[in-house]
């Protein structure tokens, strides 16, 4: 899964860069959704793959730091991603004719920028708030990567305090970035139906059927792990379920469905495979 994972989202990254015809800003936010997502799960896979071959399964305490602020970091940008595609999505379908006005160049790299800036400001603050002082009790993780639930049940030291920090900046970010993405769904929707042919509705909502997939498989793992302790429920072990999920099934999947649930997508992969193929017999 790791290996397709880099392989699947490697291709989008040649195809977007070889076509023109995907030159745009979804494929421009895509390009950088490929980027995280190897990124994001090159920070957990490959040291889980590692610890399932060791008798030691034990990690430094810099390196567990290092691991949760990756994955804080990598795991906020995406969620913040996908929101700011979600706003490509609507300015699409909801103001065509100013599209190119709107999501122009210094648009598009005002919201990367943001993603990336607000995201190592939160991950800066939950690895501080986490690691600020040392751990007590027992050092064994209950977990297959430092997370940080499971870490902030290792805190004794302003363990309330330290808790409040880290699900409250969790809360913002994941509230914010999820309410941007529904009101962009909403007036999406509301715009689609007020079309009066059928033909164009069904193509108004086929350009946002991959991103919504993307948007419901991410947000619903993240959900399912971090709303069960707060709903009062017995994970037994569903919470790293969950986790494999959206660590390593989440970014594979993007560029698989980003892949067959597109048609511009797949019309440029058989362009480009077309072309090649003229090449080779000339």
């Amino acid at each position: 899964m790791y290996l397709m994972c880099l392989l699947g989202n490697l291709i989008i990254l040649i195809l977007v860069c070889l076509a023109s015809k995907l030159h745009t800003p979804m494929y421009f936010f895509l390009c950088n959704l490929s980027v995280l997502d190897i990124i994001y799960v090159s920070a957990i896979t490959p040291r889980m793959l590692a610890d399932f071959t060791s008798e030691s399964k034990s990690i430094s305490f810099l390196a567990c730091a290092t691991q949760m602020f990756s994955f804080a970091l990598f795991a906020t940008s995406e969620s913040l991603l996908v929101s700011s595609m979600s706003y490509d999505r609507y300015v699409a379908i909801c103001q065509p004719l100013v599209y190119h006005n709107i999501m122009n160049k210094s648009t598009c790299w005002g919201l990367v920028f943001g993603t990336y800036f607000s995201s190592f400001l939160a991950s800066i603050t939950h690895t501080f708030t986490v690691f600020k002082f040392p751990l007590c009790g027992s050092h064994e993780i209950d977990h297959f990567y430092c997370d940080i639930p499971p870490l902030l049940k290792l805190t004794c030291a302003h363990s309330y305090i330290r808790k409040l920090v880290v699900f409250s900046m969790a809360f913002v970010m994941g509230v914010v970035s999820f309410f941007g993405i529904l009101m962009s769904y909403v007036l999406i929707i509301y715009n689609i139906l007020r079309i009066h042919s059928a033909d164009g509705r069904r193509k108004a909502f086929s350009t946002c059927t991959s991103h919504l997939t993307v948007v419901i498989t991410f947000y619903c793992t993240v959900f399912g792990i971090y709303l069960q302790p707060s709903m009062g429920l017995n994970s037994d072990g569903m919470d790293k379920v969950f986790s494999i999920f959206y660590t390593v099934a989440s970014p594979l999947l993007n560029p698989i469905i980003y892949s067959f649930k597109n048609a511009e997508v797949k019309r440029a992969i058989m362009h480009i495979l077309g072309r090649r193929k003229i090449l080779a017999h000339t």
